[in-house]
């Protein structure tokens, strides 16, 4: 009786260590779980300025002044003409709103911005707060001229009462013609440069903002929700950056 008791006595020491310890890990690690998970991680919710496609919920929590809204697209395939893809008009009073065009051309039908002004002014009249039009072309590096071109004539005619802003690889800051790139300066409000492709941040992109500075034009940076972005050094520095424009995502 007198072992087991010794037994039963030690072993209910060695549970009166290990509880706790126990109770501390389970502490520590509820503690780090309450502190950002991945602050490398582009969350909605740190942000102010946002893209959103048709049918593309916006996250809970998200305070938004700033909205670049896809309106519709202007394809090649389609022989210029444009498409609607937004179900209705937005009403957003309390935040700046951008109409977005998606075109993978610039061969476009005669009337294209004065059509695009109507729908723009369309949505002001439901109660939007539409500041200007954005056209989300891919132009390539070795084309810039062209699309210079092509935005000189679209900003020609378009009503001066809307801003035009464009979206812009980061490529164009190392490959780009200077004299192209300094043409847009005076067409375009704004360049947003996208940093992803689908949902990933393209890799090496501090390299592409170490060419950029001292870029003429005023720009943001565009980053994908759930991608990952650390701010290149001096960006936050540079006399003509805007801030940031999120991409959001649809839930997977």
């Amino acid at each position: 009786m007198t072992i087991r008791s010794r037994r039963g006595l030690r072993t209910s020491n060695i549970i009166g260590e290990v509880r706790p310890l126990a109770f501390f890990i389970a502490i520590t690690l509820a503690i780090a779980g309450c502190g950002p998970a991945d602050p490398d991680r582009v969350e909605a919710q740190r942000y102010d300025r946002f893209w959103l496609w048709a049918g593309v919920p916006a996250p809970e929590g998200i305070k938004s002044r700033e909205w670049y809204l896809l309106d519709g697209e202007i394809r090649a395939a389609d022989r210029g003409q444009f498409i609607s893809l937004r179900p209705g008009v937005p009403r957003l009073p309390n935040s700046d709103v951008w109409l977005v065009i998606r075109t993978d051309t610039l061969d476009w039908p005669a009337g294209g911005p004065e059509m695009l002004a109507r729908r723009a002014d369309s949505w002001r009249a439901a109660g939007s707060r539409v500041v200007g039009i954005q056209l989300d072309f891919d132009a390539r590096t070795k084309r810039i001229g062209d699309y210079a071109s092509f935005l000189a004539e679209f900003r020609r005619a378009l009503p001066g009462r809307y801003k035009l802003s464009i979206t812009g690889l980061m490529d164009w800051s190392a490959h780009g013609d200077p004299a192209a790139l300094k043409r847009l300066n005076g067409i375009v409000d704004e360049v947003v440069i996208q940093t992803y492709q689908g949902r990933e941040t393209i890799p090496g992109y501090e390299l592409y903002f170490d060419r950029m500075k001292g870029f003429s034009i005023p720009f943001k940076v565009g980053l994908v929700e759930n991608g990952r972005w650390i701010e290149p050094a001096g960006l936050a520095r540079e006399p003509n950056f805007r801030g940031y424009v999120v991409f959001l995502v649809n839930r997977r």
